[in-house]
């Protein structure tokens, strides 16, 4: 192969890049970010597209969240790409567990009960095994389906802004980039000919 390591990484270094990569986080998220905006859809659409797939990670429903944002990107005429990107963004095993707890203790606040109390009665790896998802509903779901609605809306309107005028002047300067350039051939070549 061309481009094949000389001395392949071990497990534990290939685990070590996962949880830490090499060139750090910070370019990870460049990257994230210039992947986002220069996808090839209006400003609108890969807002829509993102803020669908960040609202969709405030919901307790882990396994759906790529369906559920796809759908949500569809009927707001959002960019399915860009909602795949948002649900990676928002919904990682780094973020989870300040959603979680955040969505339970809003949920708790909204629906004006004592969060430590009700929690305690239940065995919740039993009821998850069993796959008894109805007693899970009120004591867990619940809580946290209602509680992730109002940061869901407010990460969503941010997100939705901050990503289409982000996408709307990266490619309003890429156009007058590309109208420069070929005003500089349209020279050129006049140039060219008049000699």
């Amino acid at each position: 192969m061309l481009f094949r390591r000389r001395k392949p990484l071990t497990l534990k270094e290939k685990l070590r890049d996962h949880l830490w990569p090499r060139k750090g986080f910070i370019r990870s998220f460049q990257y994230f970010g210039k992947r986002l905006v220069r996808l090839a859809a209006s400003p609108h659409s890969v807002a829509a597209g993102f803020a669908a797939g960040i609202v969709v990670s405030w919901t307790p429903f882990i396994g759906v969240h790529f369906v559920m944002a796809i759908i949500i990107a569809y009927l707001v005429g959002g960019n399915v790409v860009a909602a795949a990107l948002g649900c990676l963004a928002a919904g990682n095993p780094i973020t989870y567990p300040f959603i979680w707890g955040l969505t339970w203790e809003i949920g708790h606040l909204i629906l004006a009960r004592d969060g430590g109390g009700q929690s305690g009665g239940i065995d919740l790896p039993a009821l998850w095994h069993r796959g008894d998802l109805l007693q899970i509903w009120d004591p867990v779901l619940k809580p946290m389906l209602i509680g992730g609605i109002p940061p869901a809306i407010v990460t969503g309107v941010i997100v939705y802004g901050l990503t289409y005028y982000g996408v709307k002047s990266f490619k309003s300067r890429r156009k007058a980039r590309l109208m420069e350039r070929a005003r500089e051939r349209l020279a050129l070549a006049d140039n060219a000919s008049s000699v």
